[in-house]
């Protein structure tokens, strides 16, 4: 059977979908709008393989609506303006307007977009537009005025074995073979919450197993998917492996490695957003304040990514995870704002000492508030010693510099300032 699992099984109908409760439950904002037959246009926005193109076609349907789709990847603004063309050949006197769904909206870029307003103000189409990324970054704002969003979320677990089921009982091949699914941890693992992965996960492990019955284990998914490796990856189902491998090989100070992962993921199609968020965060969790300079260049590697794109984006990120890779290492500031968190969870909300309190008001002078502060730059070097923690954990210690040489001159200026 030609057709994949995931699209053998798309819902057609609110009662086949599974997921987005806070949406499309009894209760959800969604349902209500679709039971009143009146919709806004809206921006659906949740990570991949949760169902926003499946939702958007069961709305055209709940409706009774035209419904015309455009992918922004491969569409341009003729293309847009042809899709708005046929939606007004479609008004005829008071007929409600036909549905517009575009996938992944934030890859228009501003023109695209532009091109689009019109016809939403003027009620010609129903927007939905599907996206991966936040909305207010990625999509102009007087279009976004104009759209009510919604949030879509992973999967839940209990939602993920109601999926599995309805594979098993609905689906006209699967129901015909003898399977048995004992454990479900690596199934859930691999998928991360997303729906369509897990579907793919299940058809690889079925098709790549000769004998009956066909028992699935987390051994069993696991074997089968690394055999598949070259499938697998392709479709960007080992996401999350990957990214660890390709995070620990520029912890680890390989650029050869980090330089691997990341040709593997522009390969699989990752998003190049998503690879450019993970170096800034790199940047400053594990190499920090060695090297400060280093969340600057992810920082400007996140910018100029969005500006051009692939095939040129390839070679921004490579800069930025050699630079990356090849730098010095601490997580000095990573462990200090945890340790920092985990004392304000444990002694709960101390009191500010009275002489750094704010005294706007004359009875707060006199009570004492920002009594014997003292204004640092009156001293010579700029620096006074006083206890600026709260009495119950004076002279607390959150943060530790690591031994690099940029930390040591933290150490050194410290140590000559606190003596400790």
């Amino acid at each position: 059977m030609n057709q994949p699992l995931a699209e053998r099984l798309r819902p057609t109908n609110l009662s086949e979908y599974i997921g987005q409760e806070h949406l499309v439950g009894q209760k959800g904002v969604l349902k209500q709008s679709l039971q009143s037959k009146r919709i806004p246009s809206i921006i659906l926005w949740g990570p991949p393989g949760v169902g926003k193109t499946t939702l958007a076609k069961i709305i055209a349907k709940e409706l009774e609506r035209p419904y015309y789709s455009l992918s922004a990847i491969s569409s341009g603004v003729k293309d847009v303006r042809e899709a708005i063309n046929k939606a007004k050949k479609q008004q005829f006197f008071s007929t409600a307007s036909p549905v517009l769904f575009i996938d992944e909206i934030h890859r228009f870029s501003k023109s695209q977009q532009d091109a689009l307003l019109g016809a939403v103000e003027q009620g010609v189409v129903t927007l939905i537009g599907a996206t991966t990324e936040n909305p207010s970054f990625e999509v102009i704002s007087a279009l976004l005025s104009r759209c009510q969003v919604y949030i879509l979320k992973h999967l839940t677990e209990v939602e993920l074995h109601e999926l599995l089921k309805r594979a098993l009982k609905e689906d006209e091949f699967l129901s015909k073979q003898n399977i048995e699914i004992k454990e479900t941890e690596a199934l859930f693992q691999y998928c991360g919450g997303d729906a369509r992965k897990l579907l793919n996960i299940l058809e690889i492990v079925i098709n790549a197993t000769t004998e009956e019955p066909i028992i699935i284990t987390n051994k069993s998914v696991t074997d089968k998917l690394q055999q598949n490796l070259a499938i697998y990856d392709k479709n960007g189902e080992m996401h999350y492996d990957i990214i660890s491998a390709f995070i620990k090989s520029v912890r680890g100070s390989d650029p050869n490695a980090s330089l691997y992962w990341l040709a593997r993921m522009l390969e699989g199609g990752e998003d190049i957003k998503f690879l450019a968020r993970r170096l800034v965060i790199l940047a400053a969790e594990d190499i920090g304040l060695a090297n400060p300079n280093a969340l600057l260049l992810a920082n400007t590697c996140f910018d100029a990514i969005h500006k051009i794109g692939m095939p040129e984006a390839r070679i921004v990120l490579s800069e930025t995870v050699i630079y990356l890779a090849t730098s010095p290492k601490s997580n000095s500031a990573y462990l200090a704002i945890d340790a920092a968190i985990a004392e304000v969870r444990k002694s709960g909300s101390l009191p500010v000492p009275l002489h750094l309190r704010n005294s706007p008001t004359k009875l707060m002078k006199e009570i004492g508030y920002g009594k014997s502060y003292k204004y640092a730059h009156d001293f010579e070097g700029n620096f006074v010693a006083q206890e600026f923690l709260p009495d119950k954990i004076t002279g607390k210690k959150f943060y530790q510099p690591q031994s690099n040489r940029a930390e040591k001159t933290i150490w050194e200026r410290l140590k000559n300032w606190w003596g400790s």
